[in-house]
């Protein structure tokens, strides 16, 4: 009797092992779906599909050497591989790589490897797209983050110094954190050695990019709740060296003094913001414009912003695409919606929240939408 039940919890776990690896066709999105997709309005001579339908609860994403889509996810605990075979821009096999995650949310490649971050530690697949039928396990990385869930979510990108930058959320609304990992973004070589707080003072940013001339950090930054509908700002940072404070949790979107806090030190002493955005809009992903198929206007000049929208203001705001436009000097001229109608104003109805961005090698834009369990691609045909 104990050989069979040794057996058959032999035959149970494989069974469990390929039915994560094993792919699995992506299904069109369906008619009603696709009307919702009329809703949405862009610039002229933008257009917008789906490019994957059906992927549970999407947010993160980065592209691999090969073109494959890694995508991270926060609900879900699900970190998947989505593939084009065909090449019509459209994905029709997904691979589940890892399931049942703590919040494994933010992805990055390099080098043939997917790192991917949970709450409080990072992982890698290495030589992944070789792979993706059979990952095996994951190697830890770094495991020595906050185990704290509240904004302990992540989002992670390699930098142009090659280093993996990972940002530690605030562990509550505002409050003085006794440990000065939180409220920061940190930074460590690839194989997880030398980790470093690079920026502080940063509540909760879920996207970062580097501008593709200078070199220089951006980053998001969702502000306190509390405060009213229309306060504090949501923020566009940027850094432009190592080793600055954003403010948090003494002054937000700037200029305005917590309530709180803010008598312990004065807005003067902290960076400002490039760009204040909506209140309650929760900036999360952003992209600098780099590819040749929107108009030249947009190129190295537009950051873009997917706005996931506001979870506690009497009347609903984001949902939608931004675009911030910069001066040569890297100042923000102006800052106006791109792609909107993920809210119906009049109802505030919602059928959708833009995550992340990513610009694809032919200058298309994708976007993650984790409430609508789907990514879209946005062309420009003139």
């Amino acid at each position: 009797m104990a050989r069979h039940f040794i057996f058959f919890l032999i035959l149970f776990s494989l069974s469990c092992n390929s039915s994560i690896n094993t792919p699995q066709k992506t299904e069109s999105a369906d008619e009603p779906f696709d009307l919702n997709l009329k809703k949405l309005s862009l610039p002229p001579g933008f257009h917008v599909e789906t490019y994957a339908a059906n992927i549970k609860n999407a947010r993160s994403m980065t592209q691999g050497s090969e073109g494959n889509l890694f995508v991270g996810t926060r609900s879900a605990g699900n970190v998947y591989a989505l593939v084009d075979t065909d090449k019509d821009h459209h994905i029709d096999t997904s691979y589940t790589l890892f399931e049942n995650g703590n919040m494994p949310n933010g992805v990055a490649y390099r080098k043939g490897s997917l790192y991917f971050a949970e709450v409080n530690r990072i992982l890698k697949f290495e030589n992944i797209e070789s792979r993706l039928n059979n990952p095996g396990e994951p190697k830890v990385v770094y495991d020595q983050y906050p185990t704290e869930k509240h904004h302990g979510w992540k989002y992670i990108a390699f930098g142009p110094d090659d280093k993996l930058y990972v940002p530690v959320g605030a562990p509550c609304n505002i409050c003085e954190s006794e440990d000065s990992i939180f409220n920061t973004i940190t930074r460590m070589d690839p194989d997880g050695s030398d980790m470093e707080i690079v920026q502080e003072g940063i509540r909760n940013t879920v996207g970062f990019t580097w501008h593709p001339e200078t070199g220089h950090l951006w980053f998001t930054d969702n502000g306190r709740d509390w405060m009213g509908d229309d306060m504090p700002a949501c923020e566009l940072n940027y850094a432009s060296m190592d080793k600055l404070h954003f403010g948090y949790p003494y002054c937000h979107q700037g200029d305005t003094p917590d309530p709180d806090f803010g008598h312990i030190h004065p807005c003067e002493d902290f960076v400002a913001p490039v760009q204040n955005l909506g209140a309650h809009v929760a900036p999360l992903g952003l992209e600098f414009y780099t590819g040749t198929m929107f108009p030249e206007k947009y190129r190295n000049k537009v950051v873009f912003i997917a706005e996931h929208g506001s979870w506690n203001r009497k009347k609903k705001i984001g949902y939608q695409i931004s675009a911030v436009t910069l001066d040569d000097n890297y100042n923000a001229i102006s800052y106006e919606p791109f792609i909107y109608g993920w809210l119906n104003n009049d109802t505030d109805e919602v059928w959708g929240r833009p995550v992340d961005l990513e610009i694809l090698p032919d200058g298309s834009m994708l976007i993650s939408d984790d409430f609508g369990d789907a990514i879209y691609r946005v062309t420009y045909k003139g």
